[in-house]
């Protein structure tokens, strides 16, 4: 199978700009957490430990559009994180060796946890630039305990920012994904029986497992609104009328009247509003049975939105693996999370150990450069970001030496934090590369602040410029001798796992096995969606990879997309009161068909055709089946 390199394509990508709009409040508000705490603590009369505080700023960098449920426990232990950090490179400042094991300890972690939890947000980088820092700072462990301190307090002061937005809407990202979803659902609607019908087919099965998940990340046991329970039941029949069109039209070229789209459309308009009081369904002359069964379902969103919720706790089912089935799940010892970790943990260390065996000046700057370019998602990724950081770093050094060439002080030091970071969050959607221009003088400021400048202006320049190629130059070095192709080889291993995980699933489903209503005690469905969530993250990996086999991605590609579609349609089937149950000649047959095609993907063999049970309730489940097996067989 061909590999390809393509380094022209590689330096283009790495300095595009997107087109994604610019997040003014998050920008503004991420410059108020950082620059804040430094004023407040010019106000007491003490820059160093406003400057303190202001790491604990750093906490609103992971403020991200998710369910306020999710995002005040994800905050918190970033707080938790941050000040952990702080502690540590306090009390261990000391210590150079130590300072180097736990920098990769503390990277390592967060880096498994970000991927275990599939968190968006920079990961392990601040985490380890505070812990960085801190053993830059004069050395005094006896402070560790106020230094923390005042680190939690800025952190917390971003917590109670970043969720002062529940006081005002508090279930907009939920909102947000189930409007989304219900205008993607009116475009499939209208694509079916068109050439696109495949391709939206594909996006609105994506954003309605989106939907789902951010509606479960949002649950809140102890308080559910109103609000949260007419967003589910809309989500519901949403996924009703997607399987009613992908099972009953889907392919046989069909129709379906434009009026259902549009009410659906109808139907994504009121979600904007606080109070609903009239919904218009737009019904044509004539309705077909499907076409009618469409409709009866629309009537039941419009019922759900107009009239209080009859739903208890105990059927808002939602499927949510425990913490310790996810973290599990990513300590697989094929897990891309897992060595990916590893990795970061590894070189991490070794680019401290080299900077504090060099005795190099301001060490930290070397393994922080590091961090940087190995916190790219996949190989290219790595390699975009060393681009983007050398060159945002390269004039970010030259902007920092300037400032501080003036020797800034008090509330000067304040604004230009907020006026950095403001600008930093600004351009980070861009591009990295503009985002390290101005957060690079950003914390060379916090850190220099209040030290002289080290001989002057040139030899502060050439000395970071030094830190940050030497970090560089570390980071591609890990990921070139390590994982480099690791994703592409370990992909046949997680598919014959993943469907062998649904073998499993549809033996439950179809034996009168129970489906409990707390859905997390299914081991079988919790392994399907580790497996699967694995089996995406691993696939997403490898079409990064550098050399990057196209025909092997090619392959693997519509078994990758089999697999997560059956996933979703078994999910979906477990949620219905009633199954029909297959009798023991057709539940060996259906498993005989899972172990043939996963034995076939796991020797890299060409698979044998079997006979599919009959499933006449679930056409959509058949269809999927003989679709996955296709794909296998003409291997």
């Amino acid at each position: 199978m061909g590999k390809t390199i393509q380094a022209p394509s590689i330096l283009k990508q790495a300095l595009t700009v997107n087109k994604k709009p610019f997040p003014w409040l998050k920008a503004f508000l991420a410059g108020i957490a950082a620059g804040l705490p430094i004023f407040i603590g010019l106000l007491f009369g003490s820059l160093e430990y406003g400057l303190i505080a202001g790491l604990g700023g750093f906490t609103y960098l992971y403020v991200f559009p998710i369910p306020y449920a999710l995002l005040a426990k994800k905050l918190f232990w970033a707080v938790i994180g941050i000040t952990s950090s702080v502690f540590l490179g306090t009390i261990l400042a000391p210590y150079p060796i130590i300072v180097a094991i736990v920098m990769g300890l503390i990277g390592a972690i967060a880096v498994f946890i970000f991927g275990a939890f599939r968190f968006i947000g920079p990961s392990a980088i601040f985490f380890v630039l505070i812990f960085a820092m801190c053993t830059g700072m004069s050395v005094a462990p006896d402070e560790a305990f106020l230094r923390a301190g005042l680190a939690f307090l800025g952190g917390a002061l971003s917590w109670f920012m970043a969720m002062s937005g529940y006081l005002v809407n508090p279930h907009g990202p939920e909102k947000r994904v189930v409007k989304r979803s219900l205008v993607e659902l009116a475009d499939y609607l209208d694509a079916i029986g068109t050439a696109s019908e495949n391709e939206i087919h594909n996006r609105v099965m994506a954003t309605l497992k989106e939907a789902g998940q951010t509606l479960a990340e949002g649950y809140n046991a102890w308080r559910t609104s109103e609000l949260f329970k007419r967003l589910y039941s809309v989500n519901h029949y949403a996924n009703k009328i997607f399987l009613i069109a992908a099972e009953q039209l889907a392919g046989n070229g069909k129709k379906v009247p434009k009026q259902l789209g549009e009410s659906l459309r109808n139907i994504a308009q009121q979600l904007d509003n606080k109070q609903v009081s009239e919904i218009t369904l737009t019904q044509p002359d004539e309705l077909d049975e499907v076409s009618s069964l469409i409709g009866a379902e629309l009537i039941h969103i419009k019922e759900s939105l107009l009239r209080p919720s009859s739903l208890s706790k105990e059927q808002l089912q939602f499927s949510t693996p425990t913490t310790k089935r996810i973290l599990l799940g990513a300590f697989d010892k094929n897990s891309i999370i897992l060595i990916n970790a590893l990795r970061f943990g590894m070189f991490t260390t070794f680019a401290a150990i080299i900077a504090y065996e060099f005795d190099l000046n301001r060490s930290f700057w070397v393994p922080l450069s590091c961090v940087a370019v190995l916190s790219g998602a996949t190989v290219v990724a790595t390699f975009h970001r060393a681009i983007q950081r050398s060159l945002g770093t390269i004039f970010g050094i030259l902007l920092a030496s300037v400032i501080l060439a003036f020797h800034p002080q008090g509330l000067l030091i304040a604004l230009l934090v907020f006026l950095l970071t403001f600008i930093t969050e600004l351009f980070i959607v861009k591009n990295y590369g503009l985002a390290a221009l101005f957060f690079t003088p950003s914390a060379l400021i916090m850190a220099e602040a209040g030290s002289t400048l080290d001989n002057s202006v040139y030899y502060f320049a050439s000395t970071r410029l030094i830190d940050v190629l030497i970090g560089v130059s570390i980071g591609l070095l890990g990921v070139w001798l390590v994982g480099r192709t690791s994703a592409s080889s370990r992909l046949p291993h997680f598919i014959s796992k993943t469907i062998r995980s649904q073998a499993q699933v549809m033996f439950v489903l179809f034996s009168n096995q129970p489906i409990y209503q707390n859905y997390g005690k299914n081991i079988e469905f919790n392994k399907m969606d580790t497996n699967l969530k694995n089996l995406v993250t691993l696939y997403d990996t490898a079409t990064g990879e550098i050399p990057k086999d196209e025909e092997a991605l090619q392959y693997y590609w519509p078994i990758v997309h089999s697999l997560e579609e059956l996933g979703f349609l078994l999910d979906k089937c477990a949620r219905l009161r009633e199954r029909p149950s297959f009798n023991d000649e057709q539940l060996a047959q259906l498993l005989l068909l899972f172990e043939t095609m996963a034995n076939a993907v796991e020797r890299k063999t060409k698979s044998q055709y079997k006979a599919i049970p009959e499933m006449k309730e679930y056409p959509a489940i058949y269809s999927t089946l003989e679709e996955l097996q296709r794909h296998l067989v003409k291997n």
